[in-house]
């Protein structure tokens, strides 16, 4: 893909090692001493974050070309792993998480979503428009039908979380053709309320920034959810068919030169 330029801000795929470092590095910031998930001692020392997957996945950054010195300063990032990357490198990290049979067998390309965060100095409407401005360059540029990832609720106290555990059970499960379920072994129910007790309206007020998006842009959830105790989170999977995100998200997200009306 082409990089994307949005005033003082760049988006486009890591080209280096130093690129792919700086993105690892803001990930340490955000998930270790932000979010206070669990690094190794290798982590520590360099602080970043990194694993066996960094290296057979595309990395998107968004950059702040106003404060690049040399290097790449990465204010934004997203992992991407295709399917047939995946295939031929040992699956996909959510396999760690959940059984993804269903949508192995997803007749179009299929596209990982991962490690997703933006640095705290940055963490606007408009940052996050242009990182999935990106994202949607790319999902266009390799014809990607079907996104999926995890996403997270801070916190590992699931009882804590049964209101919009439930809200997403009632309101936003995936159809059985595409729906994932979590590992037998790691599996937490979703459905803690009836969906009678539910008041949408507040229960959306809940619900971090980013589920909330995938939810506007048509997303669904696979069945159960996952405490990661390394990443302090409890987990969801997020599954989007690309050709369902409304005219709006279009307009916005792939069909809009004008950076400006990004941030309407």
């Amino acid at each position: 893909m082409e990089a994307l330029q949005f005033k003082n801000l760049e988006v486009r795929l890591a080209e280096s090692e130093s690129d792919i470092i700086a993105a690892q590095s803001l990930r340490y910031r955000v998930f270790y001493e932000e979010w206070n998930a669990k690094p190794t001692s290798r982590m520590a020392s360099l602080h970043r974050d990194f694993d066996k997957f960094d290296e057979h996945c595309d990395h998107l950054l968004v950059i702040d070309r106003d404060r690049s010195n040399g290097d790449a300063h990465v204010i934004g990032t997203y992992r991407l792993l295709r399917g047939r990357v995946a295939n031929r490198n040992g699956g996909f990290y959510s396999e760690g998480e959940y059984d993804l049979a269903s949508l192995r067998v997803f007749p179009g390309e299929i596209l990982e979503l991962g490690r997703s965060c933006v640095d705290s100095e940055y963490r606007s409407r408009a940052v996050m428009q242009i990182l999935w401005r990106g994202l949607a360059s790319y999902i266009s540029e390799h014809g990607v039908e079907l996104m999926f990832g995890c996403a997270s609720f801070p916190g590992i106290k699931k009882n804590s979380l049964r209101i919009p555990l439930s809200y997403l059970y009632h309101f936003h499960l995936a159809p059985d053709p595409i729906r994932t379920k979590a590992l037998s072994h790691r599996y937490v129910k979703m459905n803690r309320m009836p969906r009678s007790w539910i008041n949408v309206k507040k229960t959306m007020k809940l619900l971090p920034p980013m589920i909330k998006g995938y939810l506007r842009v048509g997303g669904y959830v696979g069945e159960g959810a996952v405490i990661d105790r390394d990443f302090n989170t409890t987990d969801v999977c997020i599954i989007v068919k690309t050709a369902q995100i409304t005219e709006k998200y279009q307009r916005h997200f792939m069909g809009t030169s004008d950076p400006s009306r990004m941030v309407a």
